[in-house]
């Protein structure tokens, strides 16, 4: 029996070829996130998009948005240990949540993710973290005043 060796690391040019290689590992990872949980009895939550822009996910528990929850929760702790107690966030208004989103939508019509440079996908990223930090506040601020902080897509999870 031959052994493959080791995959070289690089984009695959090929788009058919891409596209199988997504699914393929995209199922791979779907079944290792859920063995881990199930084996090991830890909350597992997986997101995935695929270049299209299409949305899979997994979790372990009732929800996606109470395991992000749960993170939120741990990570403003761990943040508050190491810098005394001091935020980090941009205090952004959040109801600049939408506008974000409208952005993130922009850039992806203008963009794709696939021919994108670096500058462009750092131009994302950065998209994407201040849309994650607003989306953060605004949890927090209804958390707060005791409103219902049902996650952005509501029930079911997919957008």
């Amino acid at each position: 029996m031959v052994r493959r060796g080791r995959v070289e690391l690089r984009r695959i040019e090929d788009r058919t070829s891409r596209q199988v290689r997504f699914s393929k590992r995209r199922s791979g990872l779907f079944k290792k996130a859920f063995e881990l949980a199930l084996l090991c009895d830890a909350e597992v939550a997986l997101l995935v998009f695929s270049p299209a822009g299409k949305l899979y996910e997994y979790s372990s528990s009732l929800s996606i948005e109470g395991t992000y929850d749960r993170y939120q929760q741990f990570a403003g702790a761990v943040r508050n240990t190491y810098q005394g107690g001091a935020s980090t966030s941009n205090d952004e208004d959040p109801s600049n949540l939408q506008s974000r989103l409208r952005e993130i939508t922009a850039w992806s019509v203008h963009n794709n993710a696939d021919n994108a440079d670096a500058s462009n996908l750092e131009k994302l990223e950065k998209l994407l973290t201040d849309a994650k930090r607003a989306l953060a506040k605004q949890n927090s601020n209804r958390s707060a005043t005791g409103e219902n902080s049902n996650g952005p897509t509501g029930e079911g999870g997919n957008a």
